[in-house]
Order: C-alpha cells, then sequence, then structure tokens
C-alpha cells in the first residue's frame, strides 16, 4: 500500500509540473496584453520614425493592442537606445534600431552605458536608404567636383551638419573628408529638423541627410542635390548621381534601421514578432510607399542581422579611428 502511495504521490507531482510548464508556457505565447512601445531615437519626421510608424499602423490593427511610437533623441541614438537596453526583456519595449547605435557609436564614445550588440535581442531588419549630399543653393555649386575645389580653397571654412555625433550622417561626412582630402568643420545638431533650416538659410554649407527624408526638399528645390553615398542611384531619385561616380569611386554609406529588444527576450516572442515585422514590410502597399520615399524595405531573419551589425561595426570602427573623432561620454 505505501508504494502504490508513492507512485500516487509522484503522479500528482508530475501533473503540476506539467500544469506549472503549461501555464509559463501560455503567459509566454499570450503576448501581447498590454499596450507596446517603439522607441525611436531622433526627432520626428525622418527615416526610423517613418518605419516606425508603418509598423505601429499595422501592428496595432492585427494585435488589438495600442502600439504607441515615443521620439527620444540625443547623444547619437545613445539616450533611447539605453532606455530599451534597461526594459524588461517582455516584447513591450522595443527600439528603432540604427548603423549608429548598433556599429558606429561603441567605436565612437569613450564609455557606454550599455553594449550596441550584447545588450539587444535582433528582431529583423527593416530598412535601407541612401544618403544624400545637399548644399545651400547659394554656395554656388552643382555638382562634387565644384564642391572639393571649393572646399580646398577655403580650408576649414565650409560646414557639414548631422542629425548628431556618431550617426551615419556625420560618418559620411567624415567619409567624404577622408576620401576628398578636404578640411571641413561639423556641425551636430539633435536631429534633422533642427539641421535643415540652417541649411536652407545658409548657416550650414552642406549636409548628410537620409534621401527618404530630404526628397520633399530636393524636389521643391530649397536646396540642391549633388550626389547619393550607395554605388549605384537610388530608384526612388535616379536623377541624382552618386558621389562614386563622381571622382569619388569608393564611396559608400548606406543608412540602414532595424528592430531591436532589450537581452534575453523569450526565443517565442522574438518569432512572434519577426513574423510581424516581414507581414508588415512585405505588404505590396506598404513596400511601394517606403520604395517611392526612397526607403527599401528588406526585412529578414534575426541571425541576418546579427551578421551585419558585427561586419558594419568592422567597417564603420576603422572610418572612426581614421577621423580621429571622439565624444567624452
Amino acid at each position: 500500500m505505501l508504494f502504490l502511495r508513492l507512485i500516487k504521490s509522484l503522479f500528482v507531482l508530475v501533473f503540476i509540473s506539467l500544469g506549472v510548464s503549461s501555464a509559463h508556457s501560455q503567459i509566454k505565447t499570450a503576448w501581447p496584453t498590454q499596450a507596446i512601445r517603439i522607441i525611436v531615437t531622433f526627432t520626428p519626421g525622418g527615416a526610423p520614425d517613418i518605419l516606425a510608424r508603418v509598423l505601429a499602423e499595422n501592428w496595432q490593427r492585427k494585435l488589438g493592442v495600442p502600439v504607441l511610437v515615443e521620439n527620444r533623441p540625443g547623444y547619437g541614438g545613445n539616450i533611447g537606445a539605453d532606455l530599451v537596453a534597461k526594459s524588461d526583456p517582455d516584447g513591450y519595449t522595443l527600439l528603432i534600431g540604427t548603423v549608429g547605435i548598433h556599429a558606429i557609436n561603441g567605436t565612437l564614445y569613450e564609455r557606454m552605458a550599455f553594449d550596441p550588440i550584447k545588450d539587444f535581442t535582433p528582431i529583423s531588419f527593416l530598412a535601407s536608404t541612401p544618403n544624400v549630399l545637399i548644399v545651400n543653393k547659394q554656395l554656388g555649386v552643382s555638382n562634387v567636383q565644384e564642391l572639393i575645389e571649393l572646399a580646398k580653397t577655403k580650408p576649414n571654412k565650409l560646414t557639414f551638419g548631422s542629425s548628431g555625433i556618431g550617426t551615419s550622417l556625420h560618418m559620411s561626412g567624415e567619409l567624404f573628408k577622408e576620401i576628398a582630402g578636404i578640411d571641413i568643420r561639423h556641425i551636430p545638431y539633435k536631429g534633422r529638423a533642427q539641421s535643415l533650416p540652417d541649411l536652407v538659410s545658409g548657416r550650414i554649407s552642406m549636409l548628410f541627410d537620409n534621401l527618404s527624408s530630404s526628397l520633399p526638399l530636393i524636389r521643391a528645390g530649397e536646396v540642391q542635390a549633388l550626389g547619393v553615398t550607395t554605388l549605384k542611384r537610388s530608384p526612388a531619385a535616379p536623377e541624382i548621381p552618386t558621389l562614386a561616380e563622381q571622382g569619388l569611386p569608393k564611396f559608400e554609406a548606406v543608412s540602414w534601421f532595424s528592430l531591436m529588444a532589450p537581452a534575453n527576450l523569450s526565443p517565442v516572442i522574438q518569432r512572434r514578432l519577426n513574423q510581424l515585422t516581414r507581414q508588415a514590410l512585405e505588404n505590396p502597399e506598404v513596400k511601394n510607399r517606403l520604395l517611392a520615399s526612397g526607403l527599401e524595405p528588406a526585412p529578414g531573419s534575426p541571425q541576418d542581422l546579427s551578421k551585419l551589425m558585427v561586419a558594419e561595426s568592422r567597417k564603420w570602427s576603422r572610418v572612426v579611428q581614421q577621423s580621429g573623432a571622439k565624444v567624452e561620454p
């Protein structure tokens, strides 16, 4: 009898254990049950903000919970990224990652409050866009070679703006200085919304910006576009030549964006977020809208995103080191 009672007790323990395990599994797969926040590390209106709002609009319809976009600009994206890195890995706080945050800042900043790769769970690559070199129309140049000649006659007099130290826009300018052999001063801003009025008014000479963000100003004739930073012309603006075809054959700088979560996110939620992202960006209407604005959507696997971040970190660390740029905390 004692033996039978022991067997019964063992079965009870097994069933309780299975029940607890099932309950934990249901908790994990019940996501989402509350509002989701997508953190954008730059001011509204730019490419990261556009992508966040596309995802939010699509997910809110599908998931039936609020999906909120929060803009947390500052320190090349580090303020918003740090917020996400220190959030609970529950799938409710996400980040629009950038090449600046995950491939540049680790070398540029003397000390960082988070690790750009280890403190995040990759979800999916989102999209890329060429950067474009735009100048004040009163500068009197119509192509890249004319700008280089002008810069050489006025060393350290011409200025280039960016949406912040360490962003791909800043590094595009540093790469331009290196390859063209010119000396121009960097003027960092908190975001593109602050830099563009200064460019139009002539307070700064030139600016590297995401093509997707600059197209309306270019087409309105408010600024002069000299070249895009990819090796091939953009389908969104094929009339704008590349810098590579204007005497800078090795010039290539692409702004890319990703979806990230805090480290140690449940694989179940990671897969669900990846699936939702792919569905949103592969929708033909969404895809065509993004392409028309200069963004090329290309969602993929978390593993592909991880490989990209490692490769891009190697590339941009060299540019940062050669530029001599460094940011004290």
